[in-house]
């Protein structure tokens, strides 16, 4: 059964930093490609950074150059730093996996960002 644990969500200011985990089950090394998608009231799910089994990386062009995707294996935990926080930063974020061609989400974690 795959079970991914989001935390870390929280209030922060603009221009402040958050760090978001995804604990995973099973061991990570099974997942094909892990990630973060995030969702604002209103709005369609969106991607904000992935990466693979290989280590390779991909960021939505909103989030480039602030946000870093991460991937500790020895935790089996993935991580989003995410720097210089906006407003519209503001969402429900989701830890996102793929395991033999099946996506698998976590429950969520709010991300709210002051101005």
């Amino acid at each position: 059964q795959v079970q991914l644990v989001e935390s870390g969500g929280g209030l922060e200011q603009a221009g402040g930093s958050l760090r978001l985990s995804c604990a995973t089950s099973p061991l990570i090394f099974a997942f094909d490609v892990m990630g973060w998608y995030r969702q604002a009231p209103g709005n369609q799910r969106e991607l904000v950074a992935t990466v693979t089994s290989g280590g390779g990386t991909n960021y939505a062009d909103s989030v480039k150059g602030r946000f870093t995707i991460s991937r500790d294996n020895a935790k089996s935990t993935v991580y989003l730093q995410m720097n210089n926080l906006k407003p519209k930063d503001t969402a429900v974020y989701y830890c996102y996996s793929r395991l033999q061609r099946i996506d698998f989400w976590g429950q969520g974690t709010q991300v709210t960002v002051s101005s």
